[in-house]
């Protein structure tokens, strides 16, 4: 029982970064109705920025506020200047600007920084509770889960409490109708996408000094935050963070339990989860189903 519960929370741990890269997902989906798929790239960018303020002499905390302040200027410079001349594009040329973007993150990040992989500090002490003989929660589990939920709290606060939220909702639901009541689209989206990318380096930030920094640490974290946002609702923010949770404890209790499956090919647990979620509840978990008048 004891083994259990430790994987329990050695899956919330690895879920609460997971859950913050699919809450920039559905930020952005939320606030300007597209999937971003470079935004695991930009949170290992941030994660970069952090640690070269922290090698400069920053504090580890000061480092991260600046660079996730930093990210949210990128953010936004992203959607103004690459983002906003292909908006209204089709569906097939949004998807290759942000796979462009994914690559160019990745490979400014090598450009910069090298390829060889780096410690990153610890944002909470390395100290852990004892619960029982058998089982220990660590600073950093309980701390990147408390993030989470601050954060989750705060986005949730401005979707359903603010101008803000509500201009937001609307632009992503219909950019002309939202024109016509005199709601300012170009800045709602900036701040769309700014928000998204300050919240993405949080998780990349959170996840850094367990992954290790490297160019490539967020592509298996953008790929279990998809499916996180899949599996609970690309329009809902409570659903990426219970299905963030939900795929860091199944994958740690799949890769224990079952066998076949081990260290190697807990992958497959995201996957199956988005194969499942779109033939039988394609809009997710808490996600809306789409309506379509004829």
């Amino acid at each position: 029982m004891g083994t259990f519960f430790q994987l329990l929370i050695a899956g919330i741990e690895t879920g609460s970064f997971y859950a913050l890269v699919a809450l920039a997902i559905v930020l952005i989906y939320q606030s300007t109705g597209l999937k971003n798929l470079a935004q695991g790239e930009m949170a290992m960018f941030s994660a970069y920025i952090a640690w070269q303020l922290w090698s400069w002499g920053l504090g580890i905390w000061l480092a991260a506020i600046v660079a996730i302040f930093l990210s949210f200027l990128i953010g936004m410079g992203v959607q103004r200047i690459i983002i906003r001349p292909v908006q209204g594009a089709p569906l097939l040329t949004i998807v290759i600007v942000t796979l462009g973007l994914f690559l160019g993150f990745n490979s400014l990040a090598g450009f910069i920084w090298g390829y060889l992989v780096k410690g990153f500090p610890g944002l909470f002490p390395g100290s852990a509770w004892q619960i029982t003989s058998s089982v220990r929660i660590s600073a950093a589990a309980a701390g990147g889960f408390a993030v989470l939920l601050v954060l989750a709290g705060l986005l949730f606060v401005m979707f359903r409490l603010t101008k803000i939220g509500l201009a937001m909702r609307a632009v992503a639901y219909n950019v002309e109708t939202s024109k016509l009541v005199g709601v300012k689209v170009n800045q709602v989206l900036m701040l769309g996408w700014g928000l998204a990318a300050a919240l993405g380096a949080a998780g990349g930030i959170i996840a850094a000094p367990k992954l290790f920094l490297d160019p490539f640490m967020m592509f298996g974290v953008l790929i279990y935050a998809i499916a996180a946002a899949a599996f609970g609702g690309f329009d809902s923010p409570l659903g990426a963070v219970i299905a963030g949770l939900t795929i860091g404890v199944l994958e740690n209790m799949a890769g224990f339990y079952i066998g076949f499956i081990g260290t190697d090919l807990k992958i497959i647990v995201p996957l199956i989860l988005i194969l499942v979620t779109l033939i039988f509840r394609p809009q997710g978990l808490l996600g809306h189903k789409i309506v379509v008048r004829v």
